[in-house]
């Protein structure tokens, strides 16, 4: 054994004696790490997550880890783990807050600045979204509604709980036959669609993936919805056909940058009528500078899943929408929901792995089992937030607001279909 390959396991040991210190606190799991030539080494007993190293060399990647290092060894192929997806992030939270003696290591906040122009955010969205529809077909719900779920107890199926988000943004938009929806990043249609069936609005919908295009404008036919519904690729800046009655705009925000956040929201009160309501549904930053916190999983996030992606803390998603001439009447974080979400799309995502194996990149299932279970625990964890801020322009009587909100949450009858 090299010098520098003693050193590495010293100071592995060390690290480890750290951790086997605290084997029995609450939450710990247990776990063994298997290196070449040599017998496993377990902290804990009964290990439910083996950790595989393919050399000495790969050891560095467990000692002062972040959670974006750990998901990037596993994602690059330099460790390989096996367990419950939940443990497997558990074990990767216990020890990214551990330091080279085992002690605790709080989070550090990074700072977001991204460079946003029309041809980086339709390649970022395009990357994201044009894996393939099979591919999201495989975990999402049947309506395909890649958003924040909203569950009213919690036991609700994925699908009844998608349909109960529709409704309660239909709702809360008070939308009413004969009225104009603009959806904001309408993905494959799906509150497009709902709104028109159920509300009897006239619909469009923009989108920047080509692939959700073609199979919302599919969906929409498939639906007998042509007529009153439009399916457009087109970017939110080059909308000129207001005004529309209602704008929605769920889970697109998140795209446009914080510098954006202003012309993104005074776009939209361009496009939007007089007396006429706006729904943004978007995730948000727990730290009130709008830095990203989560012990690197977004700095994992931002470089395998949403490039240039930016969360603004919810008191500046309100402060610019307000200075873009809108009232804010209504606020809703959605936190709890999402966490309920992700655990959802992760469990059908871990039960899709054995037929996603026979068509997708290993390299992409590998970022994807990251991403759905750590969006859970971020959103567990209060790492992030989602709100649905609902704004007005112009006066809210006229704009059909009654004086309490009864009628959006009472009364509450039979779950959504």
């Amino acid at each position: 054994m090299s010098l520098i390959e003693q050193q590495v396991e010293r100071t592995l040991d060390r690290f480890l004696d750290g951790l086997r210190s605290r084997a029995g606190e609450t939450g710990f799991v247990p776990f063994a790490i298997a290196l070449p030539d040599s017998a496993p080494l377990v902290v804990g007993t009964d290990p439910k997550v083996t950790v595989r190293l393919g050399s000495m060399a790969a050891v560095r990647h467990l000692i002062n880890p972040s959670m974006n290092r750990l998901g990037e060894a596993y994602v690059e192929g330099d460790i390989d783990v096996e367990g419950r997806i939940d443990d497997i992030l558990a074990l990767g939270e216990r020890l990214s807050t551990t330091d080279a003696d085992g002690k605790w290591r709080g989070p550090l906040p990074a700072a977001w600045s991204r460079l946003h122009n029309r041809r980086l955010d339709k390649a970022a969205v395009q990357y994201h979204y044009d894996v393939s529809n099979d591919f999201y077909a495989s975990w999402l719900d049947r309506a395909m509604v890649y958003s924040c779920a909203y569950f009213r107890t919690g036991a609700e199926t994925l699908e009844q709980a998608q349909t109960g988000k529709l409704d309660l943004i239909c709702r809360k938009l008070r939308l009413a036959p004969g009225q104009r929806l603009l959806d904001v990043g309408c993905g494959w249609g799906g509150l497009v669609i709902y709104a028109a069936e159920n509300y009897g609005v006239d619909a469009v919908g923009i989108t920047l993936s080509e692939q959700q295009f073609e199979l919302a404008c599919q969906r929409v036919k498939e639906a007998g919805l042509a007529d009153r519904v439009e399916i457009r690729r087109q970017d939110y800046r080059d909308v000129v056909d207001g005004p529309y009655d209602r704008i929605s705009s769920v889970g697109m925000f998140e795209h446009v940058g914080l510098k954006n956040l202003g012309t993104y929201f005074s776009t939209l009160n361009r496009l939007l009528a007089a007396d006429g309501l706006v729904m943004n549904h978007g995730i948000t930053s727990s730290d009130p500078d709008s830095r990203a916190v989560g012990l690197g999983i977004s700095d994992f996030i931002e470089r395998y899943v949403f490039p240039h992606g930016e969360l603004p803390h919810v008191s500046l998603a309100i402060r610019e929408l307000s200075q873009a001439g809108f009232e804010l009447v209504d606020a809703e974080s959605l936190r709890r929901h999402y966490a309920l979400t992700c655990e959802h799309w992760s469990r059908r995502f871990e039960a899709a792995l054995p037929r996603l194996r026979q068509a997708a990149d290993p390299k992409v299932l590998r970022i994807w089992r990251v991403y759905l279970a750590g969006c859970a625990m971020a959103f567990a964890r209060g790492w992030i937030n989602i709100y649905q801020l609902l704004a007005v322009k112009g006066d809210a009587a006229r704009a059909g607001l009654p004086l309490t909100r009864d009628d959006v949450y009472l009364p509450l009858s039979a779950p959504p279909r």
